[in-house]
């Protein structure tokens, strides 16, 4: 190879491989539908370190196949091998191995910066792609809020995510606390926090000041609002809208009256340090906040008024009416389907990996295919011009199932185009139906089998033999006794 240049043949042969192995065949069918977002030089081979050789599961496989088994809500290891194994009999490729191992350390190889990078970039570009009159009243609004979701019983995920006290070893789970930003106008993910449940969601919310810029509006339900998180906002150069807790601070009768609902209050500097600050910190903030209380009316045709206090940095109250902040309150809802889609719809409720690391990677995997479902969404509410509220999530993730693998047997680039459009328009026209004020209360129809509870450890729990005793004392016996004669 290159006798001209003897010392440049290594060099030179590494960075034909790494090229081919990067722009070569496809290999899944999302690779196909992302790919306008998800450029193939950031699944290019590594350097050094962990995918640094192009082995079976190379890092470009391994990213696709475990993108497509978080995408198919539930899929096991072997069903993702399965299904990298036909693509790879379809391209020409060589077979990754039947065995669970080589996947799984694979993915436990994934580099954290890469995908760091790959959601940093899908995040920004999503922001370009929306116009100026989608903002509201000309700034980004963050929605934040918080979760938990469970772990598999492992001492490394104990040790790092430990369950609850009151439960007995080997009864419950690790448990996971979540923190996220959501874009109010794009509905992407914008940045998160994971903690153990101790932790407040206030002090996750600590490590992601620098994910907000100066100008956009923090937007939180009643449990964010105490004195310290406005005063951050404030020195941080950022707005705030939150909901007031406290019967004390609604007080209308103090401050200066605007109008019927609104007041310009003066919220001193408590006595205490909240446990989220430092002392330097609390001594660097001010000694009282000027704020403006508004009493927002929720009126919908049919259903009874709702009242909600509110407490903003925003004191404008020309450029920022009580009705204009009611309205941004009555978007945070929505917003919040965003963990429910995420815990239900992508079933992120209990994760799979047994190592904290990789959980991290779990983690982030759910959060790219969400936000890759929602810049389909987003793409097709711009085209269409339809509210990219009313997108259905599920029906856009069905769809982006099933138009993958047409496109992957597209045999045209132009058929391949028109798949696409057709995708949008569907997308477009799968609307949720709008049904204002609408009520879901968290309740089961679905009843459990009367099974007895886990209240042991596995190991020493003994099976009820005779289960017509148990029956008799369980609130379901009369249905399910079984029969003495049989």
């Amino acid at each position: 190879m290159t006798p001209d240049f003897p010392l440049w043949s290594g060099g030179f042969a590494a960075q034909v491989h790494r090229l081919r192995t990067t722009f070569g065949p496809t290999l899944h069918q999302f690779e196909l539908l992302f790919n306008g977002w998800i450029v193939p030089w950031r699944l290019a081979q590594q350097d050094q370190g962990e995918h640094s050789r192009d082995r079976r599961w190379n890092l470009r496989l391994t990213f696709w196949t475990f993108l497509w088994q978080v995408a198919q809500a539930g899929a096991s290891c072997r069903e993702a091998i399965r299904q990298a194994q036909a693509r790879c009999r379809t391209s020409g490729r060589r077979l990754p191995p039947d065995e669970d191992s080589p996947y799984c350390q694979a993915r436990s190889g994934l580099p954290l910066d890469r995908l760091q990078e790959i959601h940093d970039s899908l995040v920004a570009e999503a922001q370009t792609a929306i116009a100026t009159r989608d903002l509201w009243c000309g700034h980004h609004v963050a929605v934040v809020d918080g979760c938990t979701v469970t772990a598999p019983d492992t001492p490394a995920n104990q040790k790092a995510y430990p369950q609850q006290s009151v439960q007995k070893p080997g009864c419950g789970y690790p448990i996971l606390r979540i923190l996220a930003f959501m874009s109010l106008t794009t509905g992407l993910l914008t940045a998160w926090a994971v903690g153990h449940w101790r932790q407040s969601e206030v002090a996750l919310l600590q490590t992601l000041w620098d994910c907000l810029k100066a100008g956009d509006v923090l937007l939180a339900d009643r449990g964010f609002s105490n004195w310290g998180l406005l005063a951050q906002c404030l020195q941080r150069d950022l707005h705030a809208v939150l909901r007031v807790k406290g019967a004390r601070r609604r007080d209308f009768r103090r401050g200066k009256r605007l109008s019927r609902d609104e007041r310009l209050v003066c919220w001193k500097k408590p006595l205490c340090c909240g446990v989220t600050f430092s002392p330097q910190e609390w001594a660097a903030l001010p000694d009282s906040l000027t704020l403006r209380l508004v009493r927002c009316r929720l009126e919908l045709p049919g259903f009874r008024t709702r009242k909600v206090v509110l407490v903003t940095t925003l004191l404008d109250s020309l450029k920022y009416p009580p009705a204009v902040l009611s309205q941004l309150y009555y978007r945070r809802w929505a917003m919040e389907l965003t963990l429910r889609n995420l815990k239900i719809t992508l079933q992120m409720d209990h994760l799979s990996c047994k190592t904290p690391e990789n959980l991290d990677r779990e983690i982030r995997m759910h959060f790219l295919i969400h936000n890759l479902v929602r810049r389909l969404m987003l793409e097709a509410a711009r085209r269409y011009s339809v509210p990219l509220e009313r997108v259905s999530f599920a029906g856009s993730l069905a769809a982006a199932r099933r138009y993958s693998e047409a496109l992957l047997q597209a045999p045209s680039k132009a058929r391949r185009h028109q798949l696409l459009e057709e995708l949008f328009r569907v997308l477009a026209a799968d609307l949720v139906p709008e049904r204002p004020g609408r009520r879901e209360p968290r309740a089961v129809k679905r009843r459990p089998k009367p099974y007895p509870h886990l209240m042991c450890h596995r190991h020493n729990f003994r099976e009820i033999q005779h289960q017509n005793r148990y029956y008799a004392n369980s609130v379901f016996g009369p249905k399910y006794r079984k029969s003495s004669r049989a």
